[in-house]
C-alpha cells in the first residue's frame, strides 16, 4: 500500500473508532472527538500492533506496559476537561498517546513515570503544584505525596480498582484531601505500582 494509502486508511480508522467506540458510549463531546482524530493511534503501538491500534481493547507495548483502549482515554478526556490555565501532571509516558492528546489541551504538562510516582518523586517538589493530574492506568491506592501536588480544588481522574473491578473515577481536592468518585465500570489497565499493602487475613 503507499503511503497516502496507509494514511488514508488509518484516517478511516480513526474516524470509525470515533463512531463505532466513542459516541455509541456516550463520548460526544466535540474537543474530544477532535483531539482523538487528530491524534494517529499507530505511531505510539509496536509494528506488528499498528493493525490493531483502533481495536477497542488494550494492547500491549513493547515496555510491559499497555495502551489503553480508545474509550478509556475519550472518557478520562472528557473528565478531566483540560483547560489551557491548567498546570498538568500525567502518571504515564510523557511520549505516549494519552500525553499527546493532553498536552495540546493544557497550559503546560509533565509527565511522572508510574514508579517514580509511587515513590513520590515528580518533576515539581512543591505541594499544590497542579491543577489536573490524570493517571493513565488504574490504581489500589493514591499516594498522599501525589494527592499533596494538586493543588486545592484541583481536579483528578485515574483508573481505581475496588474487589477486583477496574473503574473510571474522578474527583476534586477539598480541605488537603482528594475523595474519588468512580464512575463507570471499564477495562482499564492495572498500575501494578500503586498496589495497596496486603493485609494479613486469619
Amino acid at each position: 500500500m503507499t503511503m497516502s494509502g496507509q494514511q488514508g486508511a488509518a484516517s478511516a480508522a480513526r474516524r470509525a473508532m470515533i463512531d463505532s467506540q466513542l459516541r455509541t458510549s456516550g463520548v460526544n463531546e466535540p474537543w474530544v472527538l477532535a483531539a482523538m482524530f487528530r491524534v494517529p493511534r499507530e505511531d505510539f503501538v509496536p509494528e506488528t500492533a499498528r493493525s490493531a491500534a483502533y481495536i477497542d481493547r488494550a494492547i500491549a507495548l513493547d515496555d510491559g506496559s499497555f495502551l489503553a483502549a480508545p474509550l478509556v482515554h475519550g472518557r478520562m478526556l472528557a473528565e478531566a476537561a483540560p483547560r489551557l490555565d491548567d498546570t498538568a501532571l500525567l502518571i504515564g509516558d510523557g511520549k505516549g498517546y494519552l500525553a499527546a492528546l493532553l498536552r495540546p489541551l493544557v497550559g503546560s504538562l509533565d509527565a511522572a513515570d508510574p514508579a517514580q510516582a509511587a515513590a513520590a518523586v515528580t518533576t515539581k517538589r512543591k505541594q499544590g503544584a497542579y491543577s489536573l493530574i490524570v493517571i493513565d492506568g488504574a490504581i489500589e491506592q493514591l499516594p498522599v505525596a501525589l494527592a499533596a501536588s494538586l493543588a486545592d480544588d484541583g481536579r483528578l481522574v485515574t483508573g481505581l480498582i475496588e474487589r477486583g473491578v477496574t473503574r473510571l473515577a474522578a474527583g476534586r481536592k477539598a480541605g488537603g484531601a482528594v475523595a474519588l468518585l468512580p464512575l463507570a465500570e471499564l477495562g482499564i489497565p492495572v498500575l501494578p505500582q500503586f498496589a495497596a499493602p496486603k493485609r494479613w487475613s486469619f
